[in-house]
């Protein structure tokens, strides 16, 4: 350790990588931000600790009040209590969220977004580079081309296969694209003049698009361009065209792909999605994101047997249809993901106390933010010159408002004008969920997004409610009452506070990748519900996701809601518990066994390889993408269920030992994967899941960091 002030202390790999790699080329002088951060720290401790100590207090007055209330649920007298606690504030003077430098890919497009770990650098540029995709590759690599009559995934290129993907996508041309005249199918000849697209059909005949303004531009010569790029909904996408090419000889215009701008925004994750438990791991996080920001990330990588190198793409470029040239950007815009005020670092020291982990995030991330800002590097991220930091679990206006000052102070440190540092503030905890208004107002000088998280917000509802009785089973939780209603304020929220034309509004992860065909009929809800965006768990699936975008106008349906009364809060604030429903034994031991089977899929990557998201088969075998969120619900509802007495804790660890013998064989295949039956009573993973478990109700919050955390650095001195 290094010391930077008498009282506080870096870790050497930390205070190197800063010194060394970070800062160079910002302007900052390394000894004026080691001690500025000190400072900050020695100013904002003392009060994150005062924000976590009303967490626990508030939580034991919640537990208490639903013990002596099992018998009866009252709302009236629930919120009374609320307010009287100080759990629940007044929602104050309408108000306009008035943001500015927004980057329109937040502020105008409506479109997917990924959300990636940092800690894997070859992730972390797929997903910056998603910002385009292929829509024949993401059709004719998922189950939405059926695999029958012939049509089924071949190792080599299948014909048949490939006719239904030109055919889907001609369909699309046509609903989004239409011609004044016949159909896209038909085409024989695309090309360009100063009124736009022109489409020449079989026998000469001529014929346009039928929204005048919707090509924009293209590549090649205008009678025989390559590219021709339109727009719809804000949304761009590119026609490809090349008779010489496999996919082109086959079609009359030679028509050989259909790019969709796919992806227009990336959160990069530093939080649920990564595994990083000390100064070592942290500084491999940090570094990636230095390298998106100067546009050097690299990552190398065996794929079919051959070595790749993937790099961030360039910008875009075309000719204008009435002359010139203009680019589009080749990336997403990037957001990072900051961790939250509950996860305490030991890379950096106040008085030898390991120190809040998002004091360090949002110094660093915003520190190498400025190559982006200062130009230094090959690509843009902002162009408007802002820093996008999303902040997960923060409790209610004042956790936001702390958040507020916390961008203040960093901006002060590092020179930057006030209200660069943007602000997405994740809707996860209930007691944001119940004083949303209040939290933006906290941040309406910088909020840019607000997200509605159902699976974090799923584990913070049953711990909040934990004591009122044993909860619904999980699986029912998606029609529980509260959940309609929170995704729906969330919305009626944002909405009536302006957001829109200056931030987004999200939904949640479609958590099933490898079953794109479902996504398709069901996630077009989100588009539907006016949210602006909604989460995706991979490049393919965001270039699909993105036909909701085109099939929905977003800004009409956020127009049509603003009139909408927002969702009442009672509902939010309904319980999910069980009323009077007697589960069998066998559906009792069915939910456990799927519980457990989560916590341990998940724990077993987390604690023995530093996997902090991936693809998890499930108890039937469905591969689902897993992170702490997840984690967090499985953990706190066995942790109910025990506590309510519908399960023994001899039935949990019967069932922990036959679920660990399960996941073994499901990762049977994988050489580096340590089996958990081999030795259940000191296999740390195993015994990270039984603590999850066992120790639930004593995490705050229901949060499972802790235990991990620990239990990781326990595996990492094992393998040293």
């Amino acid at each position: 350790m290094i010391d930077v002030t008498d009282r506080v202390r870096v870790s050497a790999c930390l205070h190197r990588f800063v010194n060394e790699e970070a800062i160079p080329g910002t302007g900052i002088e390394p000894g004026a931000f080691w001690t500025g951060l000190a400072t900050l720290i020695c100013e904002l401790e003392p009060l994150n600790r005062e924000l976590l100590a009303i967490r626990v207090r508030l939580q034991s007055d919640l537990d208490r009040w639903h013990r002596e209330r099992r018998s009866g649920f009252d709302v009236e007298e629930y919120k009374r209590y609320l307010r009287e606690i100080g759990y629940l504030g007044a929602d104050g003077p309408d108000f306009q969220v008035a943001t500015e430098n927004v980057d329109a890919e937040l502020a105008a497009i409506a479109g997917p977004q990924l959300v990636v770990p940092l800690d894997n650098a070859r992730y972390a540029l797929n997903a910056a580079n998603a910002r385009w995709g292929s829509l024949y590759d993401a059709l004719y690599g998922t189950d939405v081309i059926p695999g029958e009559g012939g049509t089924e995934l071949r190792k080599e290129y299948n014909p048949a296969r490939g006719a239904q993907v030109v055919a889907f996508v001609q369909e699309f041309l046509d609903r989004q694209f239409p011609l004044r005249e016949s159909a896209h199918r038909s085409v024989v000849r695309y090309a360009v003049d100063n009124d736009g697209m022109l489409a020449a059909l079989p026998g000469g005949k001529l014929t346009r698009l039928q929204q005048r303004g919707a090509l924009v531009g293209y590549r090649g010569a205008p009678q025989a361009p390559s590219v021709l790029l339109l727009v719809h909904h804000g949304l761009h996408v590119e026609l490809r065209i090349d008779a010489a090419h496999a996919i082109g000889r086959a079609h009359p215009a030679g028509l050989c792909d259909v790019v969709l701008e796919s992806a227009p925004t990336t959160i990069q994750d530093c939080e649920d999605s990564v595994a990083a438990v000390d100064a070592e791991d942290k500084v491999g996080v940090y570094r990636n994101w230095l390298g998106l920001m100067r546009g050097t990330l690299e990552a190398t990588f065996l794929k079919n047997g051959r070595q790749m190198t993937r790099r961030l793409n360039a910008d875009r470029s075309y000719r204008a249809v009435d002359g010139g040239t203009f680019s589009l950007p080749g990336r997403s815009l990037m957001l990072v993901r900051n961790v939250g005020h509950f996860i305490m670092s030991d890379a950096v020291t106040l008085d030898e106390r390991a120190v809040p982990e998002t004091f360090l995030d949002a110094a660093v991330t915003a520190l190498i933010a400025i190559h982006d800002l200062r130009q230094t590097g090959p690509v843009r991220n902002s162009r408007t010159g802002s820093v996008y930091i999303v902040k997960p679990k923060m409790h209610g206006p004042d956790e936001v408002a702390f958040a507020d000052r916390l961008f203040a102070r960093v901006e002060d440190l590092l020179d930057l004008p006030r209200y660069t540092l943007k602000m997405g503030i994740m809707d996860e905890e209930r007691r944001t969920s119940v004083n949303l208004k209040a939290c933006i107002h906290a941040a309406r000088h910088r909020v840019v997004f607000i997200n509605t998280g159902f699976l974090d917000r799923t584990g913070d509802e049953i711990r909040s409610v934990m004591e009122a009785g044993p909860v619904v089973r999980k699986g029912d939780m998606k029609t529980a009452r509260w959940l309609d209603a929170y995704e729906r304020r969330n919305v009626d929220v944002g909405l009536a506070c302006g957001i829109q034309g200056r931030g987004q509004i999200g939904k949640g992860m479609w958590a099933m990748p490898d079953r794109m065909a479902e996504m398709l009929k069901v996630k077009v809800g989100h588009p539907l519900s006016g949210a602006s965006t909604a989460w995706v768990p991979s490049p393919t699936a965001a270039t699909l996701h993105a036909l909701h975008y085109h099939q929905v106008n977003v800004a009409e349906v956020q127009a049509s809601l603003e009139a909408r009364a927002a969702a009442p809060l009672d509902e939010v604030l309904t319980p999910p518990v069980q009323h009077g429903t007697r589960l069998s034994p066998p559906e009792i031991q069915d939910e456990l066994n799927n519980n457990l089977q989560s916590i341990l899929g998940y724990v077993v990557r987390w604690i023995d390889l530093g996997v902090g998201c991936s693809k998890v088969p499930d108890y039937h075998d469905v591969a689902l993408m897993e992170d702490r969120a997840t984690l967090r619900i499985s953990a706190q509802h066995v942790a109910n269920w025990l506590h309510h007495g519908i399960c023994t804790t001899e039935q949990v660890e019967r069932s922990l030992r036959e679920m660990a013998r399960k996941v073994d064989a499901q990762n049977s295949g994988d050489e580096s994967y340590h089996p958990m039956a081999d030795d259940f009573d000191r296999n740390v993973a195993l015994l990270a899941a039984r603590d999850l478990v066992l120790s639930g109700l004593q995490q705050p919050n229901g949060y499972t960091e802790a235990i991990l955390i620990s239990r990781r650095r326990e595996r990492k001195a094992q393998v040293s």
